[in-house]
């Protein structure tokens, strides 16, 4: 089923592009559009996980770098059945975690150096718990790709914006369509990882919680991180684009009403109630 959903959000946000070079470039911008994503397209099912843990200067570490680190997500990933991910780490110190890769052979966990010391053992297996059910379902392929394409997307429209865009039928640009795709390419990128993110993250406490043992672990967890969402400083190196990644939406504490409706992930304190109620077998 992720497959599908994977490959309908690569045709849609495809789409999006070719649409976006159609109204700016005419049929010349439309060419140069689709030849673009089929190209992104073969590049981010391969190295999309690659290019997203470079953007947060992840680095990768060893069961000598991080023995408690590396040795927990091993327990955690024999528990889920699944190959040993590589293990990440990104010196921020925001509290926060993602998962990436385009199949449970070829994944990563990422943990800032934040989360280390802000989490308990227990709280961060609850984390790495979420994490790994994610790499189980699938969905990080799904995520990755979303987070390349609509960062991709917000770049290109604003290109196109910033030359003014020209017509085949018109001698002159188009400046009116030109700041409707600034507008509205990001916008329809962050409505697509919104509809692709919310649900999962459900699905993904539930089976996290069953992964590392304990629900209240990964509800903990959540209290904590949300607390410094919300009282701490934005991580350096967040962009909207990847905030569906992470275990908690890294922009939770800017805005009011617009950042919640364009949140990417359900609201925290109904996760925890979720988590709490299936810890006591509610």
């Amino acid at each position: 089923m992720n497959n599908l959903k994977t490959l309908m959000l690569m045709v849609l946000l495809g789409a999006i592009m070719i649409f976006i070079g159609g109204l700016v470039g005419g049929k010349g911008g439309m060419m140069i559009m689709l030849i673009i994503s089929l190209g992104m397209n073969f590049f981010s099912y391969w190295f999309s996980d690659s290019m997203v843990l470079k953007m947060y200067n992840a680095q990768e570490v060893s069961r000598e770098d991080a023995p408690q680190l590396y040795g927990l997500v091993e327990n955690l990933a024999a528990n889920a059945e699944l190959p040993m991910p590589r293990v990440y780490i990104i010196n921020e110190d925001t509290p926060n975690a993602f998962a990436t890769g385009r199949n449970p052979s070829h994944a990563a966990v990422a943990v800032t150096t934040g989360i280390m010391r802000a989490l308990d053992y227990n709280e961060l297996s609850g984390v790495l718990g979420h994490e790994l059910a994610h790499v189980k379902n699938r969905d990080i392929l799904t995520g990755t790709i979303a987070a390349m394409m609509a960062t991709v997307i917000t770049y290109t429209a604003q290109f196109f914006a910033f030359f003014g865009g020209r017509s085949d039928d018109d001698e002159g640009g188009n400046p009116i369509a030109a700041l409707l795709m600034v507008i509205l390419a990001p916008l329809a990128a962050s409505l697509i990882q919104m509809a692709i993110s919310r649900s999962r993250e459900y699905e993904a406490d539930h089976d996290g919680a069953e992964i590392c043992g304990n629900a209240n672990y990964l509800a903990d967890a959540l209290e904590k991180i949300e607390y410094y969402a919300l009282n701490g400083r934005q991580m350096q190196d967040a962009t909207p684009a990847t905030a569906h990644m992470f275990i908690i939406n890294p922009f939770s504490g800017i805005g009011s009403t617009m950042s919640k409706l364009f949140s990417t992930h359900p609201q925290t304190s109904e996760r925890i109630a979720r988590l709490r109620a299936q810890a006591s077998g509610r």
